[in-house]
């Protein structure tokens, strides 16, 4: 097995220095690599402050761990040629939280299209770029006369979220870092944009690294979950493993919070332990025993 990207043993702090003394851990001892040759969607599960989007920046090369080694192709990236970063920034490629924060509203959405075409030469005349990016958003879904020559504003969010994924699709990375992709798209197109992200590992092999809050679509398209809480990996397994058999209280708290179609069911009603005591005190209790987690 070869190995594309990896973090190994990562730690990275904020905070520490002359008008900020104390230091807080963002994320601790994480350790993760993406295989070359199989692709596979993992999901990064946390709430808000977890640590995952410090880790995504980090597996994007925007940020530089505290500790430990982010590894692109067995070199790590602080020392990689600009050959290499070059390499690097087309093989892993981002979508974002917000799909209208990405443009420039003065550009129309064009300009996310043609921008990675002339910057990694991807075709050779003006005609076949216009090919690639018809071709690009016909496979996520998108007619190309709706959405090219408008402006970001003329397009819901959906479409522009979808806009992006086509970008993305034209640089045919390895690897895609999608950090909460849906999360400000309304429910009605969130199958669509999921879908499009399945799509991008069955027909085109591309990894990719969903990060979310939401446990519930996570067990939907990943292959392999990992739970963050507070910047320590409190559990890790395939969705069946971590949504149906969890062993960590944090884990039963975010499966607590998945709404069911009930009404008589009160959120954390199946949370509590058998002495009385909420999730809180259990997470609280587990991270005693286990010297991992800070209260």
């Amino acid at each position: 097995m070869s190995t594309l990207l990896e973090l190994r043993n990562v730690t990275k702090t904020f905070g520490g220095g002359l008008f900020q003394q104390s230091e807080k851990v963002a994320l601790r001892d994480f350790s993760f690599a993406i295989d070359s040759e199989k692709p596979l969607i993992t999901a990064v599960v946390g709430e808000s402050g977890s640590g995952k989007t410090t880790m995504a920046q980090m597996m994007l090369g925007l940020e530089t761990p505290t500790s430990g080694e982010v590894l692109y192709k067995g070199q790590d990236l602080r020392h990689c040629s600009r050959r290499e970063k070059r390499s690097f920034r087309r093989d892993l490629q981002a979508i974002l939280q917000d799909p209208f924060g990405v443009y420039n509203s003065f550009y129309k959405v064009d300009h996310v299209l043609t921008t990675p075409i002339t910057k990694f030469g991807l075709a050779k005349s003006r005609d076949e770029a216009q090919h690639l990016i018809e071709q690009a958003l016909l496979a996520v879904g998108l007619r190309p006369e709706d959405t090219l020559g408008r402006y970001p504003h003329q397009l819901s969010g959906g479409q522009r979220q979808r806009t992006m994924v086509a970008r993305t699709l034209l640089l045919r990375p390895k690897v895609i870092v999608a950090d909460e992709p849906v999360s400000m798209i309304d429910a009605s197109l969130r199958v669509t944009v999921l879908d499009n992200l399945l799509q991008l590992k069955r027909e085109f092999g591309i990894s990719l690294v969903y990060i979310t809050h939401d446990l519930a679509t996570a067990y939907q398209i990943s292959d392999h979950i990992i739970v963050l809480y507070r910047g320590d990996v409190v559990e890790a397994g395939n969705p069946e493993q971590v949504v149906k058999h969890p062993e960590h209280p944090y884990t039963k708290l975010l499966i607590g919070s998945i709404p069911l179609p009930d009404p008589e069911r009160r959120w954390g009603d199946d949370l509590i332990d058998g002495n009385g005591g909420n999730v809180e005190h259990l997470i609280l209790e587990s991270a005693e025993r286990a010297g991992s987690l800070r209260p």
